[in-house]
């Protein structure tokens, strides 16, 4: 920016600043005071980049009444009730300035925003297509307009042809291949969105917004080691990201790297004490490194900042489950059940808990809420097919099965249990049906039902299936 360009671009900001304190003057000294057009064009866009949408509608109301024939004055009316989520109202402004002024862009922008906000995306479109029509001196500002609009909107998909023709229009500013490449990540376009977004670090290496995201695409390509080369890079140029330390441990953890996530988790903790998420994964890494007195620590530390963060609770149960402390692991299994009763897993520890403790009626319950929330919970499947079959049973259980098929349909994890229980049972047919399918859907499950078939299967139709598929 050139001394000139810098000293109007202060001048102007001092204008905007005296006309914010001659309106805020007014209101407080409740007087009226003038304003032109231009002052409250300034005063109303002051007002909405600083998302105050009330003072920015107080300005918007003296503008019209001060303004009432200002067609601009009318559009920052509209612009004002769009942010106060009033689409219609706004429409209807718009349509009489339409009428006044059909060449005038920004009638047509800010209808389009309106449309959009309504849900009427292909409304929307056409409307920001006929603005593009109207000034061909301003077609790039058109389209940057456009393109915020939809970004705001989160209408990624539609964004991307108007961003394609303004990078055409401006290929040297970079900002419009960032956009491109986060609008390709938002859609699940991923191999576009890490090619533009390796076009813009080749330009901007010292991004570290960039190189966080390019990670986050990696990772949800599940190319692990790229993600990682992402985030150092980001790190880099920015050791205090803490969004890139958080996303680098989960990394780890997900990857069942404990020891390498416990240093990440601290480094993130020392940035964000009371982030309890944090400190629950923490102690997660240290009780799957066996650490479990340090584990504790971290996750009564967790409970302390957010007594109903129910992971933390689920986490001391675990301990204590896995210590063959059954009374314990179900104190805290149920408060974790408590504060949130849609976790599949919480359901399924929490009846494993009861059968340790004999309670074989609760623990199947338990399971059945499990599954209920998660059908295809395979774990949950095999330990119930373990029940039924060390409490023998499995006729009794057969009903309550065939019920259940009628509901989930065709799981691998119930068909293979049918099939066991058919089996056990006597009746081979049925027993070949079911693991016919079980073997379709999910042939390599079957090794984890294994143990629950008869050790001698007497169906020789059974046996074929198994060694063609090279099961036995």
């Amino acid at each position: 920016m050139s001394m000139e360009e810098d000293k109007y671009k202060y001048s102007l900001e001092e204008e905007i600043r005296q006309v914010v304190l001659k309106f805020e003057r007014m209101e407080r000294n409740k007087e009226k005071y003038f304003f032109d057009v231009f002052e409250f064009e300034s005063l109303i866009d002051y007002y909405i980049e600083n998302n105050n949408s009330a003072k920015a509608f107080d300005a918007a109301s003296l503008a019209i009444q001060q303004h009432p024939n200002s067609v601009s004055i009318q559009i920052k009316r509209a612009r004002v009730l769009l942010d106060r989520g009033r689409a219609v109202e706004a429409l209807s402004i718009l349509k009489k300035q339409e009428d006044i002024e059909p060449g005038n862009h920004e009638i047509f922008i800010t209808k389009g925003t309106a449309l959009g906000m309504l849900g009427d995306i292909q409304g929307a479109k056409k409307i920001f297509d006929h603005a593009l029509t109207l000034d061909s001196e301003e077609k790039a500002n058109i389209l940057f307009a456009i393109v915020t609009v939809l970004q705001n909107l989160n209408y990624y998909e539609q964004l991307i042809p108007y961003l394609l023709r303004l990078i055409a229009m401006e290929p040297n500013y970079r900002g419009h291949i960032y956009d491109l490449a986060y609008a390709y990540e938002k859609i699940d376009k991923l191999s576009e969105s890490i090619f533009y977004y390796e076009k813009y670090l080749d330009e901007e290496p010292y991004s570290d917004s960039a190189w966080y995201n390019l990670g986050v695409v990696y990772n949800k390509m599940e190319l692990y080691d790229k993600a990682l080369e992402a985030y150092d890079f980001a790190l880099a140029i920015n050791s205090l990201n803490t969004f890139v330390i958080f996303n680098k441990a989960n990394i780890f953890y997900n990857l069942d790297r404990y020891s390498e996530a416990i240093p990440v988790y601290h480094e993130f903790i020392d940035n964000e004490p009371d982030s309890f998420e944090a400190l629950t994964y923490l102690a997660e890494c240290y009780e799957k490194t066996g650490e479990i007195e340090t584990a504790r620590k971290y996750f009564h530390d967790a409970i302390e900042l957010e007594p109903e963060y129910a992971d933390a609770w689920f986490g001391l149960g675990v301990i204590e489950y896995n210590l063959g402390n059954a009374d314990d692991s179900l104190i805290y299994f149920r408060k974790a059940v408590r504060l949130d009763d849609e976790n599949p897993e919480y359901w399924y520890l929490l009846g494993k808990a009861h059968y340790i403790k004999g309670e074989i009626k609760t623990a199947l319950t338990c399971f059945r809420e499990s599954l209920k929330l998660d059908a295809y919970y395979n774990e949950v499947w095999i330990d119930l097919g373990k029940i039924i079959l060390s409490e023998n049973l499995s006729a009794r259980a057969i009903p309550y099965l065939e019920q259940a098929y009628r509901i989930t349909g065709n799981l691998p994890g119930i068909n293979y249990l049918m099939a066991v229980a058919f089996l056990h049972r006597g009746d081979r047919e049925k027993a070949y049906r079911h693991l016919l399918v079980g073997i379709e859907i999910d042939r390599e499950l079957f090794n984890e039902f294994r143990e629950l078939l008869p050790e001698r299967i007497s169906s020789r139709k059974i046996i074929k299936l198994l060694k063609k598929n090279n099961l036995i």
